[in-house]
């Protein structure tokens, strides 16, 4: 797999776009995620001051964060946050679609990270069910739930457009198109 990073980005992304979060609510129901993430690229040290900084407020502090190297080109040790620095960790064991936050104070967490070129109404169903209080799916079953949803609606897409496409006409069963006229009166005399 090759991968090439925009250099020509800006590397701050705290300061132009806020990180893309849906976190789940305060509750006794522990589940297998605290929510999801939906970076804007694959870039870890332009991404990760932005989720810090938007989790600092709600969590506490991030000190180590630890992903799986398949879904990040390249894995920084370090990333400077509001001048500290947060240390990035790898482990090919854990989930690809995982990123795993830990706090010295205040604990772990484990969000969903849903891939920056993911489409929006994918991203906002994906964001939705991670967040799900005491929710049992883990990372890689809501990716897989979302894979087979939107092949159902991608192909229900295609079904749409070749019946405007034919000008809703019915088929015949040999694949012509058939007029209303053609079609057998039911029992009511409606076609």
């Amino acid at each position: 797999m090759t991968s090439t990073l925009d250099r020509t980005a800006p590397r701050d992304l705290a300061a132009v776009v806020p990180a893309r979060l849906s976190l789940t609510p305060k509750t006794t129901l522990a589940g297998q995620l605290d929510g999801a993430w939906w970076p804007h690229s694959r870039d870890l040290e332009a991404e990760l001051p932005a989720l810090a900084a938007a989790l600092d407020e709600a969590w506490g502090r991030i000190t180590r964060v630890t992903v799986n190297p398949a879904r990040w080109p390249v894995i920084p040790h370090t990333v400077a946050v509001d001048g500290r620095t947060l240390h990035v960790g790898w482990f090919t064991e854990q989930d690809p679609d995982k990123l795993i936050l830990l706090s010295y104070t205040a604990g772990r967490w484990d969000l969903l990270v849903i891939p920056p070129e993911t489409e929006p109404a994918a991203a906002a169903r994906l964001m939705a069910a991670a967040a799900i209080p005491g929710s049992v799916l883990a990372a890689d079953v809501l990716m897989a739930n979302e894979t087979v949803i939107g092949r159902g609606i991608r192909d229900a897409r295609r079904r749409e457009a070749t019946w405007e496409g034919e000008g809703g006409a019915c088929m015949s069963p040999f694949g012509e198109p058939m007029g209303r006229s053609a079609l057998p009166l039911s029992g009511n005399r409606w076609r």
